[in-house]
């Protein structure tokens, strides 16, 4: 009876020992896992921290990336204008050439936007207007550093080349200022001068007046 005891408490002790191992396995695997389980806690967040950066660069490069200031068009008050005749008489072939020029002069660049507008009236008024735009020249915007001039030529006939020689300079419209609109400006009288600067006269024979556009 003492041998079975003893075989019995035996074989308890060592089904004791076993769960003690096995628990204690368990433990470990369980410490493991949850430890991993942090690691991709942490590696995720990191990741996602990532894509919040990679985002937020993404946002301030297209900040960045926003053009400058617009440019605020010419106007009567920012720009002077300066009307000059032809240098030179049209032939039968060639017209004369006369130049519009723009200088700003405000502390800003400013830009020419549209059609602007060249009206010439006849001193005496004895003849109906000249008017003309540079539409057909094209309208693209072309802007005007500050102190810079942009000009822009005038193609008309100012000769009469029928009748009598004496009448070859004698044309229906003698303007000594002509009205010039820049695109969605009032128009301004401008005085006609030569090259020197001196008063001249813009004398049309012919309504066929063609403004081009303005060049810098």
């Amino acid at each position: 009876m003492r041998v079975r005891h003893t075989v019995i408490a035996a074989a308890s002790a060592a089904l004791v020992v076993t769960l003690a191992l096995t628990g204690c396995q368990d433990s470990k695997s369980k410490s493991h896992g949850s430890s991993s389980g942090k690691k991709r806690a942490h590696g995720g967040a990191h990741s996602g921290s990532d894509d919040d950066s990679a985002q937020g660069s993404g946002s301030s490069g297209g900040a960045d990336g926003v053009s400058g200031t617009p440019v605020s068009a010419c106007t009567t008050a920012t720009t002077t204008l300066t009307f000059v005749v032809a240098a030179a008489h049209a032939t039968a072939s060639e017209p004369a050439t006369a130049t519009v020029k723009l200088t700003n002069t405000s502390a800003q660049p400013c830009a020419v936007v549209g059609a602007v507008t060249l009206t010439a009236r006849d001193d005496q008024d004895k003849s109906a207007p000249v008017e003309t735009d540079s539409a057909a020249a094209g309208t693209d915007s072309v802007t005007v550093a500050p102190g810079a001039t942009a000009t822009a030529e005038v193609r008309y006939t100012d000769l009469n080349f029928e009748g009598s020689a004496s009448a070859r300079e004698v044309c229906a419209v003698q303007a000594s200022k002509v009205e010039i609109a820049l695109p969605d400006d009032v128009g301004r009288e401008v005085q006609a001068v030569d090259g020197a600067g001196s008063s001249a006269v813009f004398s049309v024979c012919d309504p066929e007046v063609t403004l081009g556009a303005f060049r810098v």
